[in-house]
């Protein structure tokens, strides 16, 4: 999965692709490096961002979507937790809803993503972007999650999304320590025994930063390509980057070892 932020604040591209010419031409350039999905937000989830309006999130996302929808050869996903956003979305070519929130800021999202027959991932968050990095604790970090997990399938299952379109995402930073992001993702094959494929979000995040001693964004790509390696290794089975050549070529070699382990 590529990231296509049309944002001016995102952290790993400082509204590089903010433009809708340029966010267009991104986005083609990363299908032709390899990505298999296009996952386009309006909206920044960094540590301690603001929101944005519906009407603001609906005017940067939903120009690009109906310029790639039906030109672009792989799958378009929303990344939003606004049900409104998120209808007009799939209207306009999306196929994936992908919701930070787990179905849980918009009590609307599941019904939206149900009528349309899209496919949902089910992230895990501690709180709301605005304050999940502020001391986050757990008591027990993987039942916390999976409880998180099940209560969010009963949501999406209840108002009708079928089974095999659900995805989930463990949160990686989300309400998170660097501990936590270790641990989650050296244990991510706990997650697997839920029965849905599994999708990590590591790339270029503040914990790899932190690993490689004060790195900054511009300087985590190795770090990523190791943590892309190790969560597939452990299970992932999309990986979510913001430098789909480079990434592409370290997801395949990772997959071709977790096949031959299991031959």
């Amino acid at each position: 999965m590529g990231v296509l932020n049309v944002t001016p604040d995102s952290f790993s591209d400082g509204g590089q692709f903010f433009d809708k010419t340029r966010a267009i031409e991104h986005a083609l350039s990363m299908a032709a490096d390899g990505a298999d999905i296009i996952d386009i937000g309006g909206e920044s989830t960094r540590p301690g961002a603001e929101a944005v309006s519906y009407e603001e999130e609906l005017r940067r996302t939903i120009p690009v979507i109906e310029a790639l929808a039906g030109s672009i050869p792989v799958a378009i996903s929303i990344d939003t937790y606004k049900a409104g956003v998120a209808e007009r979305a799939l209207q306009a070519g999306a196929e994936i809803v992908n919701d930070i929130s787990g179905l849980r800021f918009d009590p609307d999202m599941a019904g939206v993503a149900a009528l349309y027959e899209a496919a949902v991932v089910i992230m895990h968050i501690k709180g709301t972007p605005k304050d999940m990095q502020k001391n986050p604790v757990y008591e027990a970090i993987f039942s916390e999650i999976e409880d998180y997990f099940n209560r969010s399938i009963e949501m999406a299952l209840a108002a009708g999304v079928k089974k095999d379109l659900i995805i989930l995402d463990p949160g990686i930073g989300f309400g998170k320590t660097t501990a936590h992001n270790l641990q989650i993702i050296g244990n991510l094959d706990r997650f697997a025994t839920m029965g849905m494929p599994i999708m990590v979000g590591v790339s270029k995040k503040a914990f790899i930063g932190q690993i490689l001693d004060g790195a900054g964004v511009e300087n985590r790509a190795m770090g990523t390509a190791a943590m892309v390696a190790a969560s597939i290794l452990k299970g992932a089975d999309i990986v979510r980057v913001h430098d789909v050549r480079e990434m592409a070529g370290a997801a395949k070699a990772a997959f071709a070892v977790r096949r031959a382990a299991l031959a």
